[in-house]
């Protein structure tokens, strides 16, 4: 026993002392002993599926008790090289081979489903929230991956990562689509039990579900995306059917499309040059500052994500100015790679502890990692520093209000920002709390407003748009508590700004 070194990928600090290494020991076995009784309330096959994520779920325990503080050494940090974050413009210039079908059968689109659209003020799955013309995320993204196929007579496959939150719903909406020209396959996230923040042990009382345990779970962030692929099967599946390589990206990124540029860049490499890992990074705006970015760190590229920054350098993490760029989460990753680091389990991902407050007031910890961490892991990583256009995430209704409006024009299940607005920049849109929830936005507006010529919008407290209405350069409106504006029909606003009280009444 005596006293153990803990060398953790970043960071080397003293030996633990004699009872923090018996403290540690302590935690792990009462641990390991709660999930074997959990386990013994599930029935044979729910605990054949358990029994995995448990293995998944201690290990990252037991690497979380090793470790204390920031999981980075601030003066290490380096800007990547330039090669090792090559502009979009150059992997374009390549060019394309005259038939790029071969490659297309060697990708599999990976879509992170895990998602709830409660943020959004809907119930179920946040991928089945109507985006565009009563299109969901889901229908745009299978709208995509067709068109592809039909387009080069190829035969990509959709792969759908659900968690336990989306996976019955998604499920029955899927049968939808079974005469589109796309295979879909799910898999499921693992499902990790929360733990009490100050017993660090389960708050779940039984496998279950419901009841006192609708909040004991939570999938465990998309870092899990390597092992639950593994545990599924799926991936040996896609292997064999000679599958290279995964273009993964959320759901909600309405811009991550298959790009022809870099799939051709992945395949042409040499056998022994190839790319394992390629994240699609861009520059970074103001409303970007809180995103992972890419460094050099200890000779690797690594994913730096605000959560593992010190307290002190924050600031300085949010710089436009010193880190210049942030992951977009659009990955393209070997297929065969995976399968090799998950089975020598050498992955290692940083952890991101996430508190939570439950309902009751309980304070709990979940235990989290990120899919694009894992890039220190494989051969000859790179970033690609894309368009922004490929980063298009719907996060808010505000971003609703932008792609549903004339900004983007919708082709084959791909928005693009519309030839007729001059500059190529998205309008900044804020809007106020009254338009959180989808159903409240859209009972706001008659129908979206004109805005390719808008660089600015602010809306705030009770304010509702006529039919027509068109916004220009930067436009306020503020609706003071009480108060209420209605933007009449037709009304052209260009560098207003709205106050007091406006109403329109039908009489």
């Amino acid at each position: 026993k005596g006293r153990s070194l803990c060398v953790f990928p970043a960071l080397i600090r003293g030996p633990m002392t004699e009872f923090e290494e018996k403290l540690r020991q302590q935690h792990e076995a009462s641990m390991h002993q709660e999930l074997e009784v959990l386990l013994a309330t599930a029935n044979k096959a729910e605990a054949e599926v358990s029994r995995k994520d448990f293995n998944g779920f201690k290990n990252l325990f037991h690497r979380f008790l090793q470790v204390k503080g920031p999981s980075v050494d601030w003066a290490k940090i380096k800007r990547p090289p330039e090669e090792s974050v090559q502009p979009y413009d150059r992997i374009k210039a390549k060019g394309l081979p005259e038939s790029i079908t071969s490659c297309l059968n060697k990708l599999v689109v990976v879509k992170l489903n895990g998602g709830l659209g409660t943020s959004m003020g809907c119930k179920g799955p946040k991928s089945l929230i109507s985006v565009r013309n009563e299109n969901t995320f889901l229908d745009l993204t299978v709208q995509q991956i067709e068109h592809l196929n039909k387009t080069f007579n190829a035969d990509v496959p959709l792969v759908l990562m659900n968690s336990f939150n989306t996976d019955e719903d998604t499920k029955k909406i899927l049968q939808k689509y079974t005469h589109h020209r796309v295979k879909i396959h799910t898999f499921n996230q693992s499902r990790y039990p929360r733990i009490n923040k100050e017993s660090l042990l389960p708050i779940a009382k039984s496998m279950g579900m419901n009841g006192e345990n609708t909040e004991a779970w939570y999938p465990p962030g998309h870092g899990d995306i390597y092992a639950s692929f593994c545990n599924s099967g799926l991936l040996d599946k896609l292997l064999a059917e000679g599958r290279e390589y995964i273009f993964v990206s959320n759901i909600d990124n309405l811009g991550a499309t298959v790009d022809l540029f870099i799939l051709h860049h992945l395949m042409s490499q040499p056998a022994d040059k190839r790319c394992e890992f390629v994240m699609e990074v861009t520059d970074k705006t103001r409303a970007d500052v809180k995103g992972g970015t890419l460094i050099q760190y200890e000779d690797h590229l690594r994913l730096l994500e605000i959560a593992q920054v010190p307290k002190a350098h924050v600031d300085e993490f949010k710089s436009v100015t010193k880190f210049k760029i942030f992951n977009t989460n659009n990955l393209w990753i070997s297929l065969p790679a995976i399968k090799r680091l998950q089975e020598k389990n050498s992955m290692d991902l940083e952890i991101i502890v996430n508190p939570k407050t439950l309902d009751g007031g309980l304070n709990v910890i979940q235990l989290e990692t990120a899919v694009g961490a894992a890039i220190k892991s494989f051969k000859n990583a790179m970033g690609v520093n894309v368009p922004r256009s490929r980063f298009l995430p719907v996060k808010t209704s505000s971003d609703l209000l932008l792609v549903m409006s004339n900004l983007y024009s919708l082709d084959a299940g791909s928005l693009t920002m519309s030839k007729k607005r001059e500059f190529p920049t998205t309008p900044h849109v804020k809007l106020g709390s009254s338009f959180t929830k989808v159903q409240d936005f859209l009972t706001r507006f008659e129908n979206i407003p004109d805005m390719l010529e808008l660089d600015h919008l602010t809306v705030s407290g009770d304010v509702t748009f006529g039919k027509n209405v068109s916004l220009k350069g930067t436009v306020i409106i503020i609706a003071n508590h009480g108060d209420r504006i209605d933007i009449p029909a037709g009304a052209m606003l260009e560098n207003k700004i709205v106050s007091g009280n406006l109403r329109i009444l039908d009489h």
